[in-house]
This record gives structure tokens, sequence and C-alpha cells, in this order.
């Protein structure tokens, strides 16, 4: 049963034979955890994945959440699952002291049995260490304890009606008190959690405008607006004036609930403001997007992980019904007598398996890959190291959180398909996964701007030196690729790819974009993808190499394994990738089409 959440053997191979996690506890910082209580904490996480959130997920996407005069009731079975992670202390596996990968592993288990319930602690947990990070010492003790404990929920409160993703046009204000605290007034959309039964206190962090502060993104300011007030010595008070004027109806994720909220409608909603970058600095006014940026860089890495994590439960249910459904014959077979035969005899069916299983590894590696590299900044003495490993990280967030959470929803897709009509039934868990999947793409910055974001940043940053030190990891791998002959060719052809690609950056930041910042930002959502691709064949190759080592000489079951590293590599790189220089091509020839035809042509 736990197969059909995420693959046990998987994790571990990326745990311990990629990225070497044992090396890492060796360390005095980590030197608490090694392999023994590592697996002892992913059981644990699996056997409550399995045995709460499971079971949960089915009841709250049945039930959804009810709202009555400004209250919202979550699902009854989402009590006892919080509970008990609450309880075991899951939520504080990410501080400092734990690995990093530990309590990703273990979060993404619980994200593939029911992302809806993993939306409650995660959002509090990041809103508190975000407080706890700029806020100072004082606000930390006030309002970031309990949060991170699990006793507090958390928001972000971004997203107004008339505003979306343009914060800058945001119109929520913020007026001084003579005590030091803010009125806060105006109307936000979209907030996760933002009103519920289950946490006794809801911190939001708001985005908002000081009186008299400049129009768009450098006016804005970040604010704590607590449900109810928190008192200096962190009792809680009266009620704030937040008022949740609704809930969404949504396509998905329905026992997560996004609300409406209204802040100030009586004129009574006061909020403190917070730091934005540096606590020490006295100037906190205006920074509210340098501090809401901290969130929200951790926030997309874990959107991507849900991604992976939804991805990862539908391949292993497709691949569990494919094992299992019989029906038709094997082409090879078609006129003896022999009956019928499991559908992943099929081509097809094996065509969809493996491309959803090369998908689903990938993007585990890569996003245990990134959350190692944060270990490894934790531990190192050296600064030009840390920033290395700091500028790629940033460098792969935007793929992470748009790349990974385009192929959830092609995974499910996938799912769907091959359980045929029934993956079109809420019988079948499929069909729940693929709606849930959907959001990923659009919430946190939707998939458009993490392209924008790449392209417009993140390939010039530090010079570009960032994308430069990107490259040469994966060159790494196909260096030690070239030394085993039957994995050199493939090494060839992802350099081919990454010589392609730098060609193609270079060739938007010279001859497109100066032409037409449109046309070369049109093109900036085909990069991302193509970027993810090269990332995707990486870790394949990375993973086949370690495969290839090991394989002679293995268990009977270990072998098994192996082959299917070596050979989604082999698919990957031989099947994937050269559509992936095609696209890179069409990047190049650069048509205009898309930005020069009129509105009026559209239709």
């Amino acid at each position: 049963m736990t197969q059909l959440i995420a693959d046990r053997r998987d994790i571990e191979f990326v745990l311990y034979e990629m990225l070497d996690i044992e090396g890492l506890c060796n360390h005095e910082r980590f030197n608490e955890f090694n392999k023994r209580t590592i697996n002892m904490m992913i059981n644990e996480a699996f056997n409550l994945a399995i045995k709460e959130f499971l079971p949960a997920n089915k009841e709250g996407d049945k039930t959804g959440c009810e709202f009555e005069n400004g209250k919202v009731e979550i699902p009854d079975s989402y009590h006892r699952a919080l509970d008990l992670y609450t309880e075991g202390e899951w939520v504080q596996l990410a501080d400092p002291g734990c690995p990093g990968v530990v309590g990703m592993i273990t979060n993404a288990l619980f994200f593939g049995a029911c992302s809806s319930i993993m939306m409650y602690p995660g959002l509090s947990y990041g809103t508190g260490l975000l407080i706890k990070g700029i806020g100072g010492e004082d606000i930390a003790n006030r309002f970031s304890k309990k949060m991170l404990a699990g006793k507090w929920g958390g928001t972000m409160v971004l997203t107004e009606p008339d505003a979306g993703s343009d914060l800058g046009a945001l119109t929520t204000s913020a007026k001084r008190n003579p005590d030091g605290t803010y009125s806060i007034s105006g109307n936000k959309i979209f907030i996760s959690g933002g009103e519920q039964n289950y946490h006794e206190n809801i911190i939001h962090a708001v985005l908002a405008r000081i009186e008299g502060a400049p129009e768009g993104t450098k006016g804005i300011s970040l604010f704590i607006v607590p449900k109810i007030w928190v008192n200096e010595d962190g009792n809680l008070g009266e009620t704030n004036d937040v008022v949740c004027t609704g809930i969404e109806d949504k396509m998905g994720l329905k026992g997560s609930c996004t609300c409406s909220l209204t802040f100030g409608g009586n004129g009574k909603c006061r909020g403190i403001l917070l730091a934005g970058s540096d606590p020490e600095d006295g100037d906190d006014e205006g920074e509210g997007l340098k501090g809401m940026f901290n969130l929200m860089n951790g926030a997309r890495i874990n959107v991507g992980a849900q991604g992976y994590a939804i991805a990862s439960s539908a391949y292993l249910y497709a691949l569990d019904y494919a094992r299992k459904r019989v029906q038709g014959k094997n082409l090879e077979k078609m006129r003896d007598e022999d009956p019928s035969v499991p559908i992943i005899e099929h081509p097809d069916v094996r065509r969809m398996l493996i491309w959803m299983k090369s998908h689903v590894d990938g993007m585990r590696s890569l996003i245990l890959y990134v959350t190692n590299l944060t270990d490894l900044i934790e531990i190192s003495d050296d600064d030009d190291e840390k920033t290395r490993c700091q500028g790629i990280i940033d460098f792969l967030i935007p793929i992470i959180k748009a790349y990974c959470t385009d192929k959830a929803f092609e995974v499910s897709a996938q799912a769907v398909q091959i359980y045929g009509g029934y993956g079109y039934t809420k019988e079948y868990p499929v069909e729940m996964l693929l709606r849930d999947s959907k959001i990923f793409s659009i919430y946190e910055g939707t998939n458009g701007i993490q392209s924008l974001d790449l392209l417009g940043r993140k390939l010039a940053m530090k010079k570009g030196k960032a994308f430069m030190d990107f490259l040469e990891e994966i060159k790494k791998a196909t260096t030690n690729a070239k030394n085993n002959a039957n994995l050199e060719d493939q090494a060839i052809k992802l350099e081919a790819a990454i010589d392609k690609i730098a060609t193609v950056a270079m060739h938007l930041g010279t001859k497109i974009m100066p032409k037409s910042i449109s046309a070369g930002f049109s093109f900036s959502k085909p990069f991302l993808d193509a970027t993810g691709d090269i990332v995707m064949a990486w870790m394949l190759l990375w993973r086949s190499t370690i495969a290839s080592q090991k394989i002679e000489g293995a268990s009977k079951k270990d072998a098994s394994f192996y082959e299917g590293q070596i050979k989604s590599a082999e698919y990957y790189i031989y099947s994937v990738i050269p559509g992936t220089m095609g696209s890179l091509d069409a990047i190049i020839n650069g048509n205009d089409a898309i930005v020069t035809m009129s509105d009026e042509a559209f239709g």
C-alpha cells in the first residue's frame, strides 16, 4: 500500500546513493541523525500518511469545507490527522539541526497522501519562520513559537480582486496609530487557510501600503495581522477586525479552504509592521516585498515538491492498475490462443509509464538535490562555495516551481489515460489527483511568471555566473558518465543540449531582446520548459551512472531497480531530448507572430 504514495527504494537511492546523506550526518550540525534514524522517520511518515492522511483525502474531497456566518469548518477527519501530525512534531523537522532533505522527503509523503491537509501546517510554518527570521526576538517570541509548534495557523496575504499577480497595484492601506500599531483596511482574495476552525489563532502576513507611501512595489510594507490580537505577554486579547466573507468552490484541493478576507471593515483591524529585510536597520516601511519573497522562495520549492508528490502517487496508481488490468492480446502473439494480458504489456501503455517514471524520478532527485544544497550551505565554511550553491538554488527555483508542477499535471493526466474510462470516474483516485494538481501551476506565482523570472532575472544573476555554475554541475555528471562506454553517447547528447541552451540564452539576450522585449519574453516559457527537460536528463544520467556501477552482482530485486534507472535515462535522452533540441531551434528562429498578431486577429 505504501508504494501507492512513493517508491521507498527510490527514496533511499536518492538519499544514500546519489546525495550521500550519511556523509552529511557526520557533520556536527547533523550528528544526531544517521541512516537508521532517518529510515525510522521515513517509516513513521509512511505509516501516518497511509493510515490517517490518505483516508481523510477522499472524505475531504467529497465534503469540502463549509462556510457560514464568517466561519469556516474544515473536514472533520482533518482534525485527527493534524493532531497526530502536530503531536509527532513533524512540522518542526525544518528547524536547524535536522537535515533539510529529511523534512522535505517526509513532507512529500504527506503531500502525496493528502495535499489539502498539508496546506494548513505548511503555511503556518512558513509564515512563522518568516516572522522569526526578520521580526526580531520580541516579535518572534510573541508570534512565531506557537506557529512553529503547529498551535497557531499562518497565511500569506497578497492577492486582491483588482491586483492579482501585479502586487504593485494593491490598494490595502495601513494608517499609523499613536501606539505604534497600524490600522489595516482592504480586501484580499485567494487566501489559503485564511479562516478555519482548527487553529485557535491565525497570524496573517499582509502586504499593504502605508498612507503617503509611493505607488508601485516600492511603497509596499509587510504587516503581522492576527485573527485574535496577541498581547505583548503572548496571551490572546480581543478579536481583531478580520472577517472571512466567503470561500471558493474549487476544482480541486477541496479540503483546503481558499478564503476572501476583509480587513478593517469596521475600522478596528490592527497590525504590526514587520521588518522587511534587516531588523536592525530601523527602516522597515516599504520593505514588504523583500520580506515576503523570503517566504515565497521557500514556498515555491514546496509547491514543486507538492507537484512531485502527487505525480509520484499518480504514477504508482497507474503502474499498479496496468499490472492488474487484463485486456487485449500481446501484439507479438495476436494469432495465439493465449488469454488476454495485463495492459502493461501493450507498447503505448509502456510508453506512457516510462515517460511518467522518468519525470517522477527526475523530479524527486532535483528537489532533494536542491534541498541538499541548502544543507551543504549550512555546514560549509567556504563563503565562495556557499555563494555558488545559493546561486544554483536561486536559478533552479523557478524551474522547480514551474516545470515540476506542469509535469505533475501531465503525469496525472497520463494516469487517467492508463485507467481509461475508469480513470475519468470518482471511483478511482487518479481523477482527484488530476484536479488537485492543476492549482500548483497557478498559485505562488503562475508558471508564466516563473518563466519571466528565469529569463529576466536568473539568467543575468551575478553577471551570468549562477547560470554558468548550473551548467558546470551538469557537465560534472556527463564527465562521469563518459567513463562508462554504455553511457558515453548519452553523455555526448546531453552535452550537446547544454551547449545549445547556452547558445539560446545568449541569442535571446543579444539578438532577440534588444529588438523586442515582448518578442523575447514570448519565448520565456519554452525556454524554461527546455531548461527543465535538460535538468531531468541531467538527473536521470546521474542516476544511471550510479546504477550502471552497481547492477553487476546486485540481488535480483536491486538489479531490476537499477535497470529501471538505466532504461529511464536511455529513453529520456534518446526520445525526449531530441524534441527539446527542436524547441530550442524554434527559439533561435525567433518568429514574432505571437506579439505582432493584432488583438482583433485572435477572433
